[in-house]
C-alpha cells in the first residue's frame, strides 16, 4: 500500500536517528572527525596525511601517554591548520568523546588490538596501524568485534591500495606466470645494536603505567620506550611484525592461499649484538601449506643481491613469486616479470628444448611507477565508512589480522620450535601446549581483551 508524504517523511526521519545512534551519516562534502592515538614518528605522519584530506576529515582529537607529545601534536595542528584537536590523556576518553567518529591508531603493537576494540565498542571506526594485533588471539577477537559492532576497521597495509601492487597481484591471478607454487617474503632492514641502558625513573610527564597497558608492569628504561619497544616481546614482534608484515601481508595475498599452513618452521636468532634486544635480527620462516609454500626471511645485518634481485640500498623489502613459467619480483620501487625462454606456461619444457638446454628468463613486463600509498590509503577508509560496507575497504580487518597472524606464527615457531604442526580449522598448534601458551598472552587488569569482545 503507497503511503502518505506524512508517513514516508516519518520513516525516513526515524530512519536517520536510529542510523545516527549506531552509525555517523555522512554525506559526500561531510568532514570525518579523526583522532589520532599515539603521537611519536608514525602518529606524527598521520597528522600530515590527514592533514592532506582536509576536504575529507578532520583531526578533531590527540591522544598520547606522554604530555610533551601531545603538546607538540596540538601545536603542530594549530600551527598548519588555525584550529586546536582536543587533548587526550587517556584513549577512553575519547572514544566516549561524540565529537570524534573515527580513530586512528599508531600506538605500539601491544596496544593496537584493545584499542581498537574499545573504540568500536563506542561505536568509533578504527584506522589501526601493522601489524592488526600482537598476538594469535587478538587477531581472533578483532575480526569478531568488527562483525559484532559493524565497524569500518582498516589495517594499516598500504601497499593494498597502491595501483602498481593491484596490477601485480591481478597478474599473478591472470597466470602469467603460471601455476604459482612458491612466495618469498624479504625484510632485509640493516639496523644496529640498541645498546644497554639501565632502569631509571620515569620521565616527568609521561604515564608509563598506561604505556605498558596490556603488558606486565616493568621497570621504565629508555630502551623499553621510543622505538626501540620493537624489540621486546611484551610489546612488539621483531622487525618480522615491524618491516616484515607488510611483505608478508603481499606473500599471503600474490599466493593466494586461504587458511592456514599444514607445518610452520622457523630458525634464526640474534647475532653481532650484545644488547637489550629480546627479539632476533636474523629469521627464516617456512610455512607449507601443502600445494603451495611461503618462505620468509628477515635479516638486520649487511646483505648482498639474492635471487637476481638488484641491491637498492642496503634496506631491501619486497617479494618474489615464483610459478611453473616464471618469477615476479615486486617492491616499493615497483614490479618486474620474468618468463623462462625453456618452459612453457604449464612448466614443462618447451618443443624442441632439451633437459640440459640453457634456460634464461627474459623481462616481459615491468611498472615502476610512483605511488604514495598512504594517503589513498585513508581515502579509502572514508569511503567505507560513508557507505557502511566494510567489503569496499583495501585491508579489511580479517585481511590485515591474517597477515598479523603469520608473522606471530613464524616468531612463535622461532621461540617454541623450530617446526610447529598447525590445526587447519583454528590456527592453534597440534600437540604442543608450550606453543600453544605464546597464542595469547597474559594480560594485566584492566587492560584484558575478553573472549566476549
Amino acid at each position: 500500500m503507497d503511503q502518505s508524504p506524512a508517513r514516508r517523511q516519518f520513516v525516513k526521519v526515524a530512519a536517520a536517528a536510529i542510523a545516527t545512534a549506531k552509525f555517523p551519516i555522512l554525506g559526500a562534502n561531510d568532514r570525518i572527525n579523526v583522532g589520532i592515538i599515539g603521537l611519536g614518528g608514525r602518529g606524527n605522519d598521520h597528522m600530515n596525511f590527514y592533514g592532506k584530506l582536509d576536504a575529507e576529515s578532520r583531526i578533531a582529537g590527540l591522544c598520547d601517554v606522554n604530555q610533551a607529545a601531545r603538546e607538540r601534536g596540538v601545536a603542530k595542528i594549530k600551527r598548519e591548520k588555525q584550529y586546536e584537536p582536543k587533548d587526550f590523556a587517556d584513549m577512553r576518553a575519547m572514544f566516549d568523546s561524540k565529537d570524534i567518529d573515527a580513530v586512528s591508531i599508531t600506538t605500539p603493537n601491544h596496544w593496537h588490538a584493545l584499542a581498537a576494540i574499545w573504540a568500536m565498542q563506542a561505536g568509533k571506526d578504527v584506522y589501526v596501524e601493522k601489524p592488526a594485533s600482537h598476538n594469535m588471539y587478538e587477531s581472533k577477537q578483532l575480526v569478531k568485534a568488527a562483525r559484532k559492532y559493524k565497524r569500518m576497521v582498516q589495517v594499516g597495509s598500504q601497499s593494498r591500495s597502491m595501483p602498481k601492487k593491484i596490477k601485480a597481484i591481478q597478474l599473478l591471478r591472470d597466470g602469467i606466470i603460471g601455476n604459482v607454487y612458491h612466495a618469498r617474503g624479504e625484510c632485509f632492514r640493516r639496523r644496529f645494536s640498541i645498546g644497554r641502558t639501565p632502569d631509571e625513573s620515569v620521565p616527568a610527564g609521561l604515564d608509563w603505567e598506561k604505556f605498558l597497558g596490556p603488558a606486565q608492569m616493568k621497570p621504565y628504561s629508555k630502551n623499553k620506550f621510543a622505538y626501540n619497544w620493537h624489540w621486546f616481546w611484551d610489546t612488539g614482534n621483531g622487525d618480522i611484525g615491524n618491516q616484515g608484515v607488510h611483505e608478508m601481508d603481499i606473500a599471503l595475498w600474490g599466493l593466494n592461499r586461504d587458511g592456514w599452513p599444514k607445518t610452520v618452521t622457523c630458525s634464526g636468532g640474534k647475532f653481532g649484538w650484545d644488547d637489550d634486544q629480546e627479539t632476533p635480527n636474523t629469521q627464516q620462516a617456512t610455512f607449507d601449506f601443502g600445494d603451495a609454500q611461503m618462505t620468509f626471511e628477515v635479516r638486520n645485518l649487511p646483505t648482498p643481491p639474492e635471487g637476481g634481485v638488484p641491491v637498492r640500498g642496503p634496506n631491501y623489502v619486497g617479494n618474489i613469486f615464483f610459478g611453473t613459467g616464471g618469477f615476479l619480483v615486486v617492491d616499493h620501487s615497483g614490479f618486474e616479470v620474468y618468463k623462462s625462454t625453456a618452459a612453457n606456461i604449464s612448466g614443462e619444457l618447451a618443443r624442441g628444448s632439451s633437459a640440459g638446454a640453457r634456460e634464461k628468463y627474459e623481462k616481459v613486463m615491468e611498472d615502476t611507477t610512483t605511488d604514495e600509498p598512504t594517503e589513498g590509503h585513508m581515502q579509502n577508509f572514508f569511503a567505507a565508512i560513508r557507505s557502511r560496507d566494510h567489503t569496499k575497504l583495501n585491508a579489511e580487518i580479517e585481511i590485515g589480522a591474517r597477515s598479523a597472524a603469520f608473522c606471530h606464527l613464524a616468531n612463535i615457531a622461532y621461540r617454541v620450535g623450530p617446526t610447529l604442526k598447525v590445526d587447519p580449522k583454528s590456527g592453534q598448534f597440534v600437540g604442543n601446549a608450550k606453543a600453544n601458551e605464546l597464542w595469547t598472552r597474559k594480560y594485566r587488569s584492566p587492560y584484558t581483551i575478553p573472549e566476549n569482545v
